[in-house]
């Protein structure tokens, strides 16, 4: 596996994988986990070459987030993605990324609206941006994200479309079913700040989401639903709920009830310091 640090050699590096195939783009933050590899491995599928990114991209944090205490274990990552068959790892630095003078925003409205929109304000405008950089850096063929973050995927999608982006296209932008733990948490890196105990009281949120879709599919009014769910995630010992909310699957426009167009559940909720999100197909 080849690792570049710089756009130059990046895009040479990718030029030559290219003359022999189709490549493929897996963009992450780091601190990778079986979801990230389940990303790999699947990208592995569908194309001739795998081409990684790790960037902790400061622009998506907000002023009190977990930007410094974002876990960093660049060696380790390296040897995972090259036990995956990666060709080629993309791991700039912040001045490589945000060159001096750097004064570009992208803003995509409506579906960045609401949910982690709302709640953690800039926040995608930051993913809108970088993910453009990085499509534009690299040029794949297509790009995988994993489905936990639903609502990213629907601004990913739409900032290609809107933007006419051909490499990837919109229709290329793949979104990969969110990979569980045993329990059936959802993957991420941000897991591991959980104490053992808040470990344990997370496995609730799935469990409750479930609930939740099953009364609704049973036709039990939605706000009922969700004041259930809610009450059933804080005696658990989550501290807050950011939202719980049925959605569009696509325009993320939120729903009364389910319709003919398929929706999802989408929950971020609070347990000590870490914040945890997840989203289900509802119908």
């Amino acid at each position: 596996m080849q690792t570049v640090n710089t756009v130059e050699s990046l895009r040479e590096a990718v030029e030559s994988l290219r003359e022999n195939g189709t490549v493929a783009f897996v963009p992450t933050m780091g601190a990778l986990h079986e979801g990230h590899l389940t990303l790999v491995r699947e990208a592995r599928k569908r194309a001739a070459h795998v081409v990684v990114s790790i960037f902790v991209n400061p622009t998506q944090f907000g002023p009190n987030e977990d930007l410094d205490a974002y876990p960093r274990r660049m060696a380790e990552d390296s040897r995972l993605l090259e036990a995956e068959g990666v060709a080629l790892l993309w791991a700039p630095d912040v001045a490589e990324m945000y060159p001096a003078g750097f004064a570009t925003t992208i803003s995509v409205t409506g579906v960045s609206d609401n949910f982690c929109g709302a709640s953690r304000p800039g926040h995608f405008d930051g993913v809108a941006t970088v993910v453009c950089k990085l499509f534009n850096q690299v040029r794949p063929d297509m790009a995988l994200f994993g489905e936990k973050d639903w609502q990213q995927l629907a601004v990913i999608r739409r900032m290609a479309r809107d933007l006419d982006l051909s490499r990837p296209h919109a229709r290329d932008i793949v979104g990969v079913p969110t990979v569980r733990e045993a329990d059936g948490l959802a993957m991420s890196s941000r897991n591991q700040y959980l104490s053992a105990e808040q470990r344990q009281a997370a496995a609730v949120l799935p469990r409750a989401m479930r609930t939740a879709i099953a009364a609704i599919a049973a036709g039990e009014p939605a706000a009922q639903a969700l004041a259930a769910l809610e009450a059933t995630l804080l005696g658990a010992g989550f501290s807050s709920i950011d939202y719980a909310a049925l959605a569009d699957a696509q325009s993320l426009e939120v729903l009364d009830a389910p319709g003919q167009a398929p929706a999802r559940l989408l929950v971020a909720a609070r347990i000590g310091s870490t914040r945890l999100i997840d989203n289900m197909a509802v119908g």
